[in-house]
Order: structure tokens, then C-alpha cells, then sequence
């Protein structure tokens, strides 16, 4: 049976795959696939191992099957597959929610608050620029974490993590959910908020929210108008969850302090607007990018296709 992969991974995913017999064909390119090419690339495939980039469609999943069984993405969002085409076709999709990823992108995120709080990035360009003027008392003026208010857009594992590390930093963390999470309330020290609360009271707000109808912008000209004024906004979830017009308007308005994104609303094209913004950090989708990380969701995306094909459940199954 073929394995197509989409992108190069980690060898050890690779190693997987061949030690238990199965044909691995990758990308011959350095690039992500057109269209046209990508339904020629899948052509005969019993599983497509793709990134987030890949966009797969039900035209797709067409021009694999009819031996297509499972798509497995290299990552723990999924929202670039059609998962009800690929219900209609009995194809499985899997992803790779990771524990080390998890602990990653929290760490990350921890540092996107420093970043932003303490002014490291423009102090940084400053000194590369050649235009340090020598200590001043108020020379890039930021913010200590203490007592400060962190605001958690989604309670899920990382959310939990950032919530511990903030509070080890004596910040009050407070969190917004679907369904209210009293056992993380009580193992952090959280408070529940409504979202409309929480955006009023947080002089820091992380999002960690899948993309959903629900979510899709969900920080927009509304919700951002809510916000505290000069408070900053943190981004390691999905790019589309923000729309980007209305963010750059409330940085620039003085709204909004400052704002870190790792993820974009329409990537990998950046919003030229956030680019030229001083107070804004910006990061290449690199929330996760840790050796271990990498190699531990090859192989988990490698062992739900070898489950697949073997006509077991694998173990990531998005139901």
C-alpha cells in the first residue's frame, strides 16, 4: 500500500512507516503542492500524511480513491481537512495531539508575554540597529507580571499549562470555556469569567481555541472594543480565530498595548499592517517547534496510519 507524504517530516516518521512494509512516496519539491498538482501527487494512495498547509478537499480525496483510507495530519489541528467529506467517504482522519507539543506552545506562550510585557523585541531591534543612546530611566518602559490579570480563551492542556505558569508568576488568571471546568478551577486557582468579562478585566489575553464556526474571529471590531485598554493580546491557536483588519486598527488607536502572534489569518501570508507596527511580535508558526516535539507527532501521525491500514482503530481518531 502507498503512503503519500505531503511535506518533509522527521525521519524517524518515515522510518515508521517502511519498517512496517508500507510504499512511502514524499514530495520531490521544496514547496507546498498546487491543486492540480496535489490530485496527481495522491493518485493511488491508501493514506495521505499531510500539515496543516494542505488543504484537502473532497476533489481530494477523490483523486486517491477508491483506495483511500486515512488522512493523517501532522499536527493537532485539523481544521484543513474536510472531515464531513471524508465521512461521506468512510476515510479516516487522525491527528497528533501531543503532550510535549502541549508544553511547548505554553512555554512559548509564556515568552510571548515576556516578550511583550518587558519590550525585549523592540529593545532588540534598537541595538541591532546601532541606535542604543546609552541607559535612560524610562528608555523602553514595560511591565511586571505581578498581580497583573491573565485572561485564558479556552481551558483545554495548554491553557492549563500557561494557567500554572502564570500562576507561579503571582499573576490572577482567569478563563472562559464552553463548559465551565471546576476540577482546573480548583488545581490552579482559576476564576470563570464570561468572555465579555473576561475581556474587560485581563491586561492579557491568550487565545487557545480550536477554529470553529464559533470561533472564527472571534476577537473582531466587537470583542476588541471590550478589551482593556492597553492590554495586550496573545495568538498560538489558529490564525483565522483573529481577524487581523480590526487588531490592526485597535494597535494602532492605542486600543490595544501590544499583541503576539505565532499564528495568521490567512498563512503564511502576514497582514503587511501588523508587520510595520512596533508594539507587535511576530513569530513563523514556531509555537511547537521543539526537536522531540517534532519527532514525537511524526511518529504518532506514522502509527495512525499504520493502525488504519491494518484495519484497526488508530489512535488519534477524529470522531
Amino acid at each position: 500500500m502507498k503512503v503519500v507524504v505531503t511535506s518533509k517530516i522527521p525521519r524517524v516518521g518515515i522510518d515508521a512507516l517502511e519498517d512496517a512494509g508500507f510504499e512511502v512516496v514524499g514530495n520531490p519539491t521544496n514547496r507546498l503542492f498546487s491543486l492540480p498538482e496535489l490530485k496527481d501527487f495522491v493518485s493511488g494512495a491508501s493514506a495521505i500524511y499531510c500539515l496543516l498547509l494542505d488543504k484537502i478537499n473532497g476533489e481530494i480525496m477523490d483523486a486517491a480513491s477508491p483506495s483511500l483510507k486515512v488522512i493523517a495530519n501532522y499536527g493537532v489541528g485539523f481544521d484543513n481537512i474536510d472531515i464531513e467529506a471524508a465521512k461521506k467517504r468512510n476515510i479516516l482522519v487522525t491527528n497528533t495531539p501531543s503532550q510535549l507539543s502541549g508544553q511547548a506552545v505554553a512555554e512559548f506562550t509564556l515568552g510571548l508575554i515576556f516578550a511583550l510585557s518587558k519590550r525585549i523585541v523592540e529593545g532588540d531591534k534598537l541595538c541591532r540597529g546601532g541606535s542604543f543612546p546609552g541607559w535612560k530611566p524610562e528608555i523602553f518602559m514595560g511591565e511586571n507580571l505581578e498581580n497583573k490579570t491573565l485572561g485564558i480563551v479556552g481551558l483545554g492542556d495548554i491553557g492549563c499549562r500557561v494557567a500554572g505558569m502564570a500562576r507561579s508568576l503571582a499573576m490572577r488568571v482567569v478563563y472562559t470555556k464552553r463548559t465551565r471546568d471546576f476540577e482546573s478551577e480548583k488545581k490552579y486557582d482559576l476564576e470563570y469569567l464570561t468572555l465579555e468579562n473576561l475581556l474587560r478585566e485581563s491586561d492579557i489575553i491568550s487565545l487557545h481555541v480550536p477554529l470553529t464556526q464559533e470561533t472564527e474571529h472571534l476577537i473582531n471590531s466587537e470583542t476588541l472594543t471590550k478589551m482593556k485598554d492597553h492590554s495586550f493580546l496573545i495568538n498560538t491557536s489558529r490564525g483565522r480565530v483573529v481577524d487581523e483588519a480590526a487588531l490592526v486598527e485597535a494597535l494602532k488607536s492605542g486600543k490595544l498595548a501590544g499583541a503576539a502572534m505565532d499564528v495568521y489569518e490567512y498563512e503564511p501570508q502576514i497582514n503587511p499592517e501588523l508587520c510595520g507596527l512596533p508594539n507587535v511580535v511576530l513569530t513563523p508558526h514556531i509555537a511547537s517547534s521543539v526537536r522531540e516535539v517534532r519527532d514525537e507527532m511524526a511518529l504518532m501521525a506514522a502509527r495512525n496510519i499504520i493502525e488504519a491500514l491494518n484495519g484497526r482503530n488508530p489512535p488519534n481518531l477524529i470522531k
